[in-house]
């Protein structure tokens, strides 16, 4: 029981980093004199590091060790807060955001593995269950303890309060969880194709973020774009090369099924942290909320998706992957439209449907689409394929996060040129970029009704 407390607390904190900085974001503005395009790379550069690194991560646990991994990731994301905890500048706390990422990504993989060893093999189907609702629970309640301990002490706190639970994490997996590895486990690790995927991530990133403040006609950003490009090119033959321990090996990339979830999943992820990092400025900004009643208000769209992630298994069980990926396909885009039609002068009110219909969107989908995608494989291939998906979702919400960032800067300044209120080209900038997300999210809504869920018998592997 201890050993799952542990290994539960480190998982938990992981996830809740992702959403509870969120509603921090106006105050960390202020406190650093810098613009939203800036100050959102605390979110994107935590999600985007944390996608790209869980599955080394995961062969790492496997290969050295969970338990010992599990204490390095620990301590490294420990070590990490506190520096970000403690940065003097935005850039320092951009840069131990993106270190913290490291360790959540052998935090996740290598708790899942621990936490399927200590249970008795009678109990090992409880062990994803636990873990995924754990996250959820960290997920929902990371915009209400943000906000909280930003009103309460300030927003430094929410990272200072991740090194007293790591080191209780840490304490208890050496006291109470014997070491295990798997042997079978490939033994090399593709660190190419991590540093071209990571770089091609990052140059996509810069560009956009800096295509508001230099042009996209600029040779800066022309060459980011270009750069990026080059990557994502040279990424195919380098995963050719590397076989059965590419990043992402051959047999999940030639599946069909999996390739369309993972379409499916990208766009999809362009609504998910757009929401939860403009709809906190939004009420804070406009509003006037403080950071804990703008965490609470996030609560319609967090608990519905809570709920609807818990009932999306027994409706994927009666009614087949197919109706409910396309059930919660369809709410995403329609909630991103419903939320664009906010307003200066609009109430909370407002916001509440558009709330619903994302969290119980995003739930429904997610859990359908990823299990859909996970059963055209067969099963020893189960946990590469969740964690691909993961990869994917983590790597397209950052895209989206960005798209929405360039979206919002560049009507902000266009009105702020012509002598527009601040606050009114910012809400007219949110308008447009909702609806940017809800198209590409109508777009995933496509390819889950035409190719999700279309489960084709599982290859055999030799």
């Amino acid at each position: 029981m201890l050993a799952l407390v542990a290994t539960s607390l480190a998982v938990f904190v992981v996830a809740n980093d992702f959403t509870s900085l969120s509603v921090a974001l106006p105050s960390i503005q202020r406190e650093f004199h810098t613009n939203v395009s800036t100050v959102q790379w605390a979110v994107n550069a935590y999600a985007l590091g944390f996608g790209v690194l869980t599955i080394p991560g995961g062969r790492l646990a496997d290969l050295l060790g969970r338990r010992k991994v599990f204490v390095v990731g620990a301590g490294c994301f420990a070590a990490c807060s506190l520096v970000a905890a403690l940065a003097p500048d935005v850039g320092v706390l951009i840069g131990g955001r993106a270190a913290m990422s490291v360790g959540g990504a052998l935090i996740w993989p290598a708790a899942l593995g621990l936490t399927y060893s200590v249970l008795p093999e009678s109990r090992r189907g409880l062990a994803g269950g636990l873990v995924l609702g754990v996250v959820g629970l960290g997920n929902a309640t990371g915009p209400l303890i943000g906000g909280l301990v930003t009103d309460a002490v300030g927003w430094r706190w929410i990272l200072g309060l991740n090194i007293p639970i790591a080191a209780v994490a840490v304490a208890a997996a050496v006291a109470w969880i014997p070491e295990s590895r798997d042997p079978s486990t490939e033994r090399r690790i593709d660190w190419w194709g991590i540093a071209v995927l990571a770089g091609a991530g990052v140059t996509l990133l810069l560009a956009l973020d800096e295509a508001a403040t230099w042009g996209w006609g600029s040779l800066g950003v022309i060459g980011l774009l270009v750069c990026s490009a080059v990557l994502v090119a040279a990424l195919v033959p380098l995963e050719r090369r590397a076989g059965s321990w590419a990043l992402v090996p051959p047999d999940l990339v030639h599946n069909r099924d999996l390739g369309a979830t993972l379409v499916a999943v990208l766009l999809m992820s362009t609504t998910f942290f757009t929401v939860l990092v403009y709809l906190p400025q939004f009420t804070e900004k406009v509003l006037g909320y403080s950071a804990l009643r703008a965490g609470a208000g996030l609560l319609p769209l967090m608990l519905v998706f809570g709920a609807s992630s818990f009932v999306a298994g027994r409706l994927y069980d009666r009614f087949g992957a197919k109706r409910v990926a396309v059930a919660g396909a369809a709410c995403l885009p329609i909630g991103m439209l419903a939320l664009s039609f906010l307003s200066v002068s609009s109430g909370y009110a407002v916001l509440v449907p558009g709330m619903v219909l994302v969290g119980a969107g995003t739930g429904l989908f997610y859990s359908a689409a990823l299990t859909a995608g996970v059963s055209s494989l067969s099963p020893d291939r189960a946990s590469l394929a969740s964690g691909t998906l993961y990869m994917v979702q983590s790597v397209g919400g950052s895209i989206g996060l960005g798209v929405a960032t360039v979206v919002i800067t560049a009507v902000a300044g266009g009105a702020a040129a012509t002598g527009g209120h601040a606050g009114a080209g910012f809400v007219d900038g949110m308008q447009a970029a909702f609806r940017v997300s809800a198209a590409l999210a109508a777009v995933g809504l496509v390819v889950t009704a035409g190719f999700v869920g279309n489960r084709s018998p599982a290859p055999v592997r030799p």
